[in-house]
C-alpha cells in the first residue's frame, strides 16, 4: 500500500477543522508540536490503495512568522515533509483567504485548493468559477461544503492525484515592486526562499550571505517593515484580482454590514457607541447580579450550621470545625456567591457581542490608541475579556501575533477591574458618592460613575503599555490585519453553553481552588494569637504607617493581602478585621456598613484611595498563575504584580497629599 503525507492549512474559521474531522473520522490524535504549546492534530484515511496521513497545521492569517502558529505552519511547509498541501478557503470571503493561499502557493510544489462553505456562499448570492480559479492558480480547485459532506470525496481523490504528480518547474509567480524583483534576481536560491531572506524571516546560509548583501543594496528604502508591507500589498492586490475574476455576486455583498460599519466604526459615532454598549453591559452585570448574589449567599451560608453539626457528629474537634466551616467553607461560599452571578451575566453578554461580530469593531476603533502606546489593536479584546476575569484576559492574549505586544497585553491586563472587584467599587460608590439619589436616577448615576472608573482604567492601561514599550519592551509596532466578520444574529443557545461552560465555570473552578487555602489562612490569622493579640491585628498594626501615608489604614492593606487569592474577599476580610469576628461576615446592608466605616474614620478621601488601590494592585492568585503559565517566566510574573501595585501606592500617596493640602 502506498503512503503519502498531506498538510492541511488555512485561515481560522474557514471550516478547516470540519474538513479534517470529516476526512479522518475517528482515526486521529492530538497533542502539541515539539517544543511548542500550540496544539497539533494528525489523522489518517484511505483513498483506494493509498493511505493518507493528514497533518492539520495551526490556523493562521499569514506565514510571516510573527507568532508560533505562523512559524510552525511556514517551517513545516518549507521542510518538504508533506507530499501535497491542501489549502482551505472560505467561499464567502475568498479574496481575503487567497492572500494566505498565494503565500502557500509560492513555497509548496503541489497544492490543492479547497473552497469550503459553498452552501453559505450560495445563500449570500456568491457564484464561484472553480475552473477559472484553477487556471489562475495553476493548481486543482475543489468546492466543498464540509458540514454536509459535499465535495469531500472529490477533495480526497484530488489530493492523492496531486501528490503523485511529478515536480515540474513552475512559472507561476506574483510580481513585486521593481526593487524587490531586482533583489530576487541576484539571489542563488528559489524565489520563495529569496523573498523570506529579504524579509528577514529565515536566517541565511553561509553560501547565501554575500549574494544577500548585494541584493539588499538594490532595495533602497524598502527594508524592514516597509519591505514586508510592499510584499503584502502586492500579494493582496493579486488575491483581490483573482477573486474578482472568479466570483460573481448576484446581489450586493453585505450592504447592511457596510451601513452598520459606517455607524460602529465611524469617527464620530464609533467610540460613543462603544462606550454606550459597554456601559449597558456593565449596568446589566452589576445591578442584574445583585439579587442572585444575595440569594446564593443566603443559600450557601444556610448550610454552615448543618455542616458544623455533621462535623461534630463525626467527632471533629472545635478548631477543625472552625477551620473547615468558618474558614474554608465560608470563604469559598463567599467567592462563589459574589463571583458566579456577575460572570453568568457578563460572559454571555460578551459572547453575544462576539458572536454578533461587534467585538472586532472594538479592536478596529481602539487600534490607533494602542498602536500609539506601543500596543496592538487586539489588546482591546483581551482587555474586554479582563473585565470578566483577568485570568481569561491573559489567556486571550494568545490572539496577538507579536511576542512583544502579547507580553505587553499580558502584563497590563490586570489594570482593568475584573468582576471580583466590581462589588467593592460599586459599594464604595453607593456609600460615598451617590448621596440621596434614588430610583432610576440613582442607577443611571451609578452606571455613569462606574463607566468613568472603567475609562480611567483603560487610560492607565494605555499609559502602562506606552511605558513598557519605551523601556523594557522596546520594539517596532507590528502591522495589524484584522478580519471584520459579517454581522449575524447570534446563536443564543450555543452562546449560553459556550460562555457558561468554557468561561464561567472554568474561571469559577480556578477561583475555588485558590479560595480554599485562602480561607484556611484567613481563619488561622484571625485565631492564632501573639501576646494575646490575633496575628491579623498584629499585621494591621505593622502596616498602619504605610496605610496612613496612602490615606488608608493598616487593616485595609491587610485585607488586600488576604484577598490576594481572590479579589472577592477583600471587603469581607476588611469587615472581619474591623469587627474582630474571626471569620468573614456579611455587610449587613448599606446603612450598617456606612455606620461601621464612619466609626473607623472613613471619609470621601478614604473611599477614593480605596477605589484607586482596588483598581491598581497586584493581580489575584489565579491571574498570577495564568501569567506564569503563559509567559513561562517568574520575572515577568513578578513585574505584572509589581507594576500595578507601585502605581496604585504612588497614586494613593499623591491623592492623600493633595487632599491634605486642600483640606
Amino acid at each position: 500500500m502506498k503512503e503519502i503525507t498531506a498538510a492541511l492549512a488555512g485561515n481560522p474559521n474557514v471550516g478547516k477543522s470540519t474538513v479534517f474531522n470529516a476526512l479522518t473520522g475517528l482515526h486521529q490524535h492530538t497533542g502539541n508540536w515539539p517544543g511548542k504549546t500550540v496544539s497539533s492534530a494528525e489523522g489518517g484515511f484511505r483513498v483506494g490503495d493509498t493511505a493518507v496521513r493528514l497533518v492539520d497545521l495551526p490556523g493562521t492569517y499569514s506565514l510571516s512568522a510573527d507568532s508560533p502558529e505562523e512559524e510552525i505552519a511556514r517551517d513545516y511547509l518549507l521542510s518538504g515533509a508533506a507530499d501535497v498541501t491542501v489549502a482551505v478557503a472560505d467561499a464567502t470571503c475568498l479574496a481575503r483567504n487567497l492572500s494566505l493561499v498565494l503565500q502557500i502557493r509560492q513555497i509548496t510544489p503541489r497544492l490543492v485548493l479547497c473552497v469550503n462553505l459553498l452552501d453559505e456562499a450560495e445563500k449570500e448570492g456568491v457564484e464561484t468559477d472553480l475552473s477559472a480559479l484553477s487556471q489562475r492558480l495553476s493548481c486543482p480547485v475543489i468546492g466543498t461544503a464540509a458540514r454536509s459532506g459535499r465535495g469531500l470525496s472529490a477533495l480526497a481523490a484530488a489530493l492523492v492525484e496531486e501528490a503523485a504528480r511529478p515536480e515540474t518547474p513552475d512559472s507561476w509567480r506574483i510580481v513585486y515592486p521593481e526593487p524587490v524583483e531586482a533583489a530576487l534576481s541576484k539571489l542563488p536560491c528559489p524565489r520563495h526562499r529569496g523573498l523570506l531572506l529579504l524579509c528577514e524571516e529565515v536566517p541565511p546560509r553561509p553560501e547565501e550571505e554575500s549574494a544577500l548583501a548585494r541584493a539588499r543594496e538594490t532595495l533602497g528604502v524598502l527594508t524592514g517593515r516597509p519591505l514586508r508591507d510592499a510584499v503584502t500589498a502586492a500579494r493582496v492586490r493579486r488575491a483581490e484580482a483573482v477573486a474578482a475574476a472568479c466570483q460573481r455576486w448576484r446581489k450586493p455583498p453585505h450592504r447592511l454590514d457596510r451601513r452598520l460599519d459606517r455607524l460602529f466604526t465611524g469617527r464620530l459615532v464609533g467610540l460613543p457607541a462603544m462606550l454606550l454598549l459597554l456601559g449597558a453591559v456593565f449596568y446589566l452585570t452589576i445591578w442584574g447580579a445583585a439579587a442572585p448574589s444575595a440569594f446564593l449567599q443566603k443559600t450557601l451560608f444556610s448550610l454552615l450550621e448543618p455542616l458544623g453539626r455533621g462535623l461534630s457528629a463525626l467527632g471533629a474537634p472545635e478548631w477543625l470545625r472552625g477551620l473547615l466551616c468558618d474558614g474554608v467553607y465560608r470563604t469559598t461560599a463567599w467567592v462563589v456567591a459574589v463571583m458566579l452571578p456577575p460572570m453568568a451575566i457578563f460572559f454571555p453578554l460578551f459572547t453575544l457581542l462576539e458572536d454578533a461580530g461587534y467585538l472586532p469593531r472594538v479592536a478596529f476603533n481602539l487600534d490607533g490608541l494602542f498602536c500609539r502606546c506601543g500596543g496592538h489593536g487586539r489588546q482591546s479584546l483581551t482587555m474586554c475579556m479582563g473585565f470578566g476575569c483577568n485570568a481569561c484576559g491573559v489567556t486571550g492574549c494568545r490572539i496577538i501575533d507579536s511576542p512583544r505586544e502579547r507580553l505587553t497585553a499580558q502584563l497590563t491586563n490586570s489594570l482593568v477591574p475584573c468582576n471580583g472587584r466590581f462589588p467593592t467599587l460599586v459599594t464604595l460608590l453607593t456609600l460615598f458618592f451617590l448621596g440621596n439619589t434614588a430610583g432610576p436616577l440613582r442607577r443611571l448615576l451609578g452606571a455613569g460613575l462606574f463607566l468613568a472608573i472603567i475609562v480611567f482604567s483603560v487610560f492607565v492601561t494605555l499609559l502602562s503599555s506606552k511605558l513598557l514599550s519605551r523601556t523594557l519592551l522596546r520594539g517596532e509596532v507590528s502591522s495589524f490585519s484584522l478580519e471584520l466578520p459579517p454581522y449575524r444574529l447570534p446563536q443564543v443557545g450555543r452562546v449560553l453553553v459556550r460562555s457558561l461552560l468554557d468561561r464561567t465555570l472554568f474561571v469559577l473552578g480556578r477561583a475555588v481552588t485558590v479560595a480554599v487555602p485562602a480561607g484556611a489562612l484567613i481563619w488561622v490569622l484571625a485565631h492564632l494569637t501573639v501576646s494575646g493579640r490575633p496575628l491579623l491585628t498584629v499585621l494591621a498594626d505593622l502596616l498602619q504607617p504605610l496605610g496612613g501615608l496612602m490615606g488608608l489604614d493598616g487593616m485595609v492593606l491587610t485585607a488586600f493581602l488576604l484577598g490576594s487569592p481572590a479579589n472577592e474577599i477583600v471587603l469581607p476580610a476588611l469587615l472581619m478585621g474591623y469587627l474582630h469576628t474571626g471569620s468573614l461576615v456579611e455587610t449587613g446592608g448599606t446603612a450598617a456598613l456606612s455606620q461601621l466605616l464612619s466609626a473607623q474614620g472613613w471619609t470621601a478621601e478614604t473611599a477614593v484611595c480605596m477605589m484607586v488601590l482596588c483598581l491598581l494592585h497586584f493581580p489575584c492568585g489565579t491571574t498570577c498563575l495564568t501569567i506564569r503559565r503563559e509567559t513561562g517566566s517568574r520575572r515577568w510574573t513578578l513585574l505584572a504584580a509589581a507594576l500595578p501595585t507601585a502605581m496604585g501606592m504612588a497614586l494613593c500617596i499623591a491623592i492623600h497629599g493633595v487632599w491634605t493640602l486642600l483640606a
